[in-house]
């Protein structure tokens, strides 16, 4: 392996492991986009759009390359039947390093695009869960507040007949308003499973992909 695809094959290592600590349930979703707003990953995102374009397209060159010469030693496959067995391993090898090169470059680029996705899930289901427990709170205090003049209502021994109009038309109100919150909580859950369902199959693609690249690897020896 050369000194090029061998960097290739790190950084190709190197998502699986970034993958691996996105899937499993290490850190919290909260946790995760604390760490994805901090100061020091806020610094290189000013210029992370541009480095991953041009990352993709690095990986998209050697990838076309790699298809290149798995054509080159495909087509010339039998052409050589009758020469010595020394070249015909040569040409083998050829090939099988040309189709090893396309599985790395391949699986580096469908990587990125992975772990750019996993962290646009991972900060929309934090931001979820946030807008959750802030409606939540909110409709505590505003059952806390009907409650209170409900109380209020009936330790008034003699209410006049407006006050009491106007402490249930307030009552309806924040009955209405916890209503509505209950509502916005289960969409928020809703979406939320959403994210979970797409998280899951992400970790379900990326299973079958780690057993492709694993049947495909190079040996040892190469």
């Amino acid at each position: 392996m050369t000194l090029v695809w061998g960097i290739i094959a790190s950084f190709l290592y190197l998502e699986i492991f970034i993958v691996l600590l996105l899937v499993l349930p290490l850190r919290s979703p909260q946790q995760w986009h604390r760490f994805f707003k901090s100061r020091f990953l806020a610094m290189l995102s000013r210029q992370a759009q541009t480095y991953f374009y041009l990352l993709l397209a690095v990986l998209v060159l050697f990838l076309l390359e790699a298809i290149r010469e798995m054509r080159k030693y495909s087509s010339n496959d039998h052409t050589h039947t009758e020469t010595h067995l020394n070249v015909e391993m040569q040409h083998s090898m050829r090939l099988f390093r040309a189709q090893r090169n396309f599985y790395i470059s391949g699986f580096a680029i469908f990587l990125s695009l992975v772990i750019r996705r996993l962290v646009s899930l991972i900060s929309g289901q934090a931001m979820l869960l946030a807008q959750a427990e802030a409606s939540m709170k909110q409709a505590q205090s505003a059952t806390t507040a009907a409650r209170t003049l409900m109380s209020q209502q009936k330790g008034d021994e003699k209410p006049t007949e407006s006050k009491a109009e106007e402490l249930k038309k307030k009552i309806t109100e924040l009955e209405s308003e916890l209503a509505k919150e209950r509502k916005d909580k289960e969409a928020m859950k809703s979406q939320s499973e959403s994210l979970n369902r797409e998280y899951d199959r992400l970790t379900e693609e990326y299973s079958k992909l780690q057993k492709k690249i694993t049947i495909s690897s190079p040996d040892k020896s190469d």
